[in-house]
């Protein structure tokens, strides 16, 4: 990039709103604040910016990336487009003086809505929207973070500064957009990583476990005795399924139930630890505010219900179909890190997590999609009438037979 052509009066302007850029960032301002509160110094400063846009890409298992627009009218709108509008997304790329940029490994483009085109150029359909608006400056520069500062997606930040003044913008105004942009697009790369590292660590290790490591909690061996309703469900005949299933069909399958089993879990405050292949480890701990038995029960209960619809539609669709066999156990676990000093988990480990997967194993020789143990019924006895027994059963590597417990039907 050029040194900022800014006139003596400018250049002390710029030096402070990168000093407030700076401020705000280490502050932790988000995103959105960041470009609102940016875009409020420019025109302090002289700037008549009527609009800015600033793109993002992401990491993230369900967004692509985010917009955010700014107008001197409305204020500060983040969009954030999902994967699921790829197509969509793609098509609005291929058509903007962005992906012109890109394409060209270039970094800035001036345009002037309503005059003439130079050659070569393709007619940018935002310039309609601009023009209409009664724009007359529209300024597109590309931010890229080169090297290893990427992050998946996340390497370029795209932004576009729009004015109506009749002169549009002076050489000393467009200096001072460009002198302080990268402080900006430093500012905001921490700010959108922090929301990126949140939501991998929620997404990969949960809600609880991953704010946890986030605070600190990473030595190996740290970690607090706490009573927990433990469960564990995997899924009926999988092994047959994956057998004979095209991969393809297998992780739909895969995908579809897991939704069904986490989305329910989190909807009832359970907390998904660990996928054991088919299978899935959560917890209610003691401490919420309703009971962890009937949160247990009741997110038991709404899954039943969930996959029964969900088989349905695959039926109807010719799609391979399971069910959840699910055990509920309550007892003292060791939550925390366990592993090595190079790979350490957040998990919970102690007999009664052996004892709930024993429980759950019995499912299939029981004929039973639940079963609940003895210390589940006897510490949540407001569930109880909601259980009825089964009698005694010998778990396997456990010393006395305990009493099973499953739904009572309704």
């Amino acid at each position: 990039m050029t040194e900022p052509d800014l006139t003596s009066e400018a250049a002390p302007k710029l030096a402070r709103l990168n000093d407030w850029i700076v401020a705000a960032g280490l502050a932790g301002e988000d995103g959105a604040a960041l470009i609102e509160g940016y875009c409020k110094r420019l025109r302090e400063a002289g700037v008549p910016l009527d609009r800015c846009a600033v793109g993002v890409d992401t990491l993230h298992p369900v967004l692509l990336g985010s917009n955010f627009i700014w107008s001197a009218d409305a204020g500060i709108a983040q969009r954030d487009y999902q994967r699921s509008e790829a197509e969509t997304a793609d098509e609005l790329w291929l058509q903007s003086p962005f992906y012109y940029l890109a394409e060209r490994a270039e970094t800035r483009l001036r345009l002037k809505p309503g005059a003439p085109l130079a050659a070569g150029l393709p007619r940018f359909p935002i310039l309609e929207e601009l023009e209409a608006a009664g724009a007359s400056d529209y300024l597109v520069l590309l931010t890229p973070l080169s090297g290893d500062e990427a992050i998946g997606d996340f390497d370029t930040v795209y932004s576009s500064w729009t004015t109506r003044h009749p002169d549009g913008f002076a050489a000393a105004q467009v200096a001072m957009i460009e002198g302080s942009l990268p402080t900006l697009c430093l500012a905001l790369k921490s700010a959108l990583t922090r929301g990126i590292t949140d939501t991998l660590m929620r997404t990969y290790l949960g809600e609880d476990a991953g704010r946890r490591v986030l605070r600190g909690r990473i030595e190996r061996g740290t970690a607090e005795a706490i009573e927990a309703v433990l469960w564990y469900s995997d899924l009926r005949g999988f092994t047959r399924i994956a057998d004979t299933a095209p991969s393809e069909t297998l992780l739909g399958l895969l995908n579809d139930y897991a939704a069904c089993v986490v989305e329910t879990l989190h909807a009832h405050d359970g907390q998904v630890l660990k996928f054991v292949g088919d299978g899935i480890l959560a917890i209610f701990k003691l401490s919420d505010s309703r009971a962890a038995g009937e949160q247990a029960l009741d997110a038991a209960e709404a899954l039943l219900a969930r996959i029964d619809a969900l088989n349905a539609e695959r039926d109807a669709a010719g799609l391979p179909t399971s069910d959840i066999y699910l055990g509920l156990h309550l007892g003292e676990v060791l939550y925390g890190n366990v592993g090595s000093l190079e790979r350490l988990d957040f998990t919970v480990v102690g007999p009664a997590v052996n004892e709930v997967s024993r429980i759950e194993g019995l499912c299939r020789n029981l004929d039973q999609r639940v079963l609940v143990s003895s210390d589940f019924a006897a510490g949540a006895p407001a569930a109880r009438p909601r259980l009825v027994s089964l009698g005694r059963y010998a778990l396997r590597g456990v010393s006395e037979p305990q009493e099973l417990f499953t739904l009572e039907p309704r």
